[in-house]
């Protein structure tokens, strides 16, 4: 069975499942620089795809696209292709740029009892010259999918609970029992949507803004997360949020910015730094998400304890974090892509799972499109090397390296496919890599290192191979590798294993022999505000670091650039 998963408003993808196997996940922003966040609008681009991987349209038994809508404004005003309607949802798109309409599925059900997981049929998908039918879930259903889907609790036929705080939703608790094989509907948490943090930011600090929802918002939380460890929690802040909550929320629609702006009311006078309040209002939702995740986990207390978390909210490694660390579940899994850019592969297990029964797909991170065979610009050399040669230019340069290798991963996490590659010893290197890619000099630069060493170096250090929690730093190594510090003495870790990901394993096994130290930065490498680095050509022309490896090849500015020091 040949299925095909298709995310077609932002966080576009094409995603390929045969026979419970992902062939392929391309997201579009990975794919000639595009932007972050880049959908699909014309379905013609769908054919093409599938031929680069070697299908045809009419290989593929089953189309299926993710269902979209929401019920707040702010989502909407992002999404000017949608048409609201009572039953089902109508999405602009075009067929080699003439224009059509697509009856879609709804964003969530409707009431509790509903059965999450049933695709509805339609037909009139267009992709060239074939007028194929094609099935929609509903949009929260992409994500329970694809975090159970790709969880080793699927794969050896456990139960699990699976939370979903996406940006148009509350955050809402799942039960995937195993042994029926049905998704019981637990309820919200609380009655606050995923985007509230977003929009609350949006009255504070840096990422204040003017009117209405800022067309780059959905880069926003990230940012904030970081932002937050410039200031310093004020607990008596709680009772504000904590009234405001209780007394004036409405209803989903609008109440974000209704929330933001009474804050605003009430304590605009009091001297609070927009630092505080940002870290604050951070920790209270953590808390109140907790709290209240506990509260419902000991009122239905189902047998597994298991969790997935997914929706955009599951990019927040601190609250992430903070869960696994309760101790309320045995085992807390995050996907590498637990926003929108997972549900085309969320889609494709839906339809597996209501056809087949089977709810597991065996998939690999590494997925994404090939390296782009290509060379340099001018101005540019080139002569092979290997990866001890590539760990001895790191030691003795000090020079960040882009790298870039095979199939890009997926997720919006860079995780040794297309990464800025440097050593963390440097005191400045932080600093560096942030000039080097033009982002606030808050933002944390990330550590990468083998499984085997993460115990050595990090609290817990624990396998996370896809950089979704925190981990705080042990003390004897914090003077050792400070580009890797956050302000707060957390790292968001990635740890790979020789099997995930051979190339960087046998980089980091180089270079601990030569510098003692068992990991090294990685950050993720790309043009402001686009997708992955496709090809060498790309980070030439982009020409901010001095080297670039790609398939055993070393790329060196002939005119060397002076970065950050």
């Amino acid at each position: 069975m040949v299925i095909c998963g298709l995310k077609l408003t932002h966080d576009g993808c094409i995603a390929l499942i045969e026979d419970g196997k992902l062939i392929f996940s391309i997201e579009m922003e990975k794919l000639n620089n595009n932007p972050r966040y880049t959908e699909i609008k014309d379905t013609a681009v769908i054919e093409k795809i599938l031929l680069e991987y070697g299908y045809s349209i009419k290989d593929v038994d089953y189309f299926v696209i993710d269902g979209w809508g929401g019920n707040d404004q702010n989502e909407l005003a992002i999404q000017p292709r949608l048409e609201i309607g009572e039953t089902c949802n109508r999405l602009s798109a075009f067929n080699n740029e003439v224009p059509y309409k697509l009856d879609i599925n709804l964003y969530e059900e409707s009431k509790l009892d509903a059965n999450v997981i049933e695709g509805r049929l339609f037909e009139g998908l267009q992709i060239n010259n074939s007028i194929c039918d094609y099935y929609s879930y509903l949009h929260v259903a992409g994500h329970i999918m694809s975090a159970y889907s790709t969880s080793d609790f699927a794969k050896k036929g456990e139960s699990s609970y699976v939370l979903v705080w996406d940006g148009g939703m509350y955050p809402r608790l799942y039960y995937f029992d195993a042994k029926s094989k049905k998704i019981e509907n637990l309820g919200p948490i609380f009655l606050m949507i995923g985007n509230i943090y977003t929009i609350f930011s949006q009255h504070y600090g840096p990422y204040k803004v003017k009117g209405s929802f800022a067309k780059d918002s959905l880069s926003i939380a990230g940012k904030v997360m970081a932002y937050i460890a410039l200031g310093e929690v004020k607990e008596e802040l709680f009772e504000y949020f904590d009234n405001i909550y209780q007394e004036c929320y409405t209803t989903p629609m609008g109440f974000a910015n209704v929330f933001a702006n009474i804050f605003k009311e009430m304590t605009n006078d009091k001297g609070y730094r927009d630092e505080d309040i940002l870290a604050s209002f951070h920790v209270y939702l953590q808390n109140m998400l907790i709290e209240k995740l506990e509260k419902k986990i000991k009122r239905f207390n189902r047998e597994s304890k298991n969790l997935c978390i997914s929706g955009g909210c599951a990019l927040n490694i601190k609250w992430n974090s903070a869960i696994r660390e309760k101790g309320i579940f045995e085992k807390v899994y995050v996907s590498p892509f637990p926003n929108d850019s997972g549900n085309a592969i969320g889609m494709a297990c839906c339809l597996q799972f209501e056809k087949t029964g089977n709810a597991y797909v065996d998939w690999n991170v590494y997925s994404g499109p090939e390296v782009i065979k290509n060379t340099a610009c001018e101005g540019w050399t080139e002569k092979s090397c290997s990866i001890e040669e590539l760990a001895k230019l790191l030691y003795e340069t000090n020079e960040p390296v882009v790298f870039l290798n095979g199939r890009a991963e997926l997720g919006p996490r860079a995780l040794g496919n297309r990464s800025i590659i440097a050593t963390a010893e440097p005191t400045y290197m932080k600093e560096l890599l942030n000039e080097v890619k033009k982002r606030e000099y808050y933002r944390p630069v990330s550590p990468i290192c083998l499984e085997e060493d993460a115990p050595k170096l990090f609290i817990p250090g624990t396998p996370d191979p896809y950089m979704l929690f925190d981990h705080r730093i042990r003390e004897e190594y914090k003077e050792r590798v400070p580009a890797i510090c956050h302000l707060d003495g957390t790292a968001r870790l990635q740890t790979v294993t020789r099997e995930q990901n051979p190339i960087i394993g046998e980089l980091l096994v180089a270079y601990k022999k030569l510098s003692g130290i068992p990991l090294l930065c990685n950050t993720s490498a790309n043009f402001n505000g686009k997708g992955f680095f496709p090809d060498v050509r790309s980070v030439t022309e982009w020409g901010r670091v001095n080297y670039v490896w790609c398939d055993n090849t070393l790329y060196e500015k002939k005119e060397k650039i002076t970065i950050g020091r």
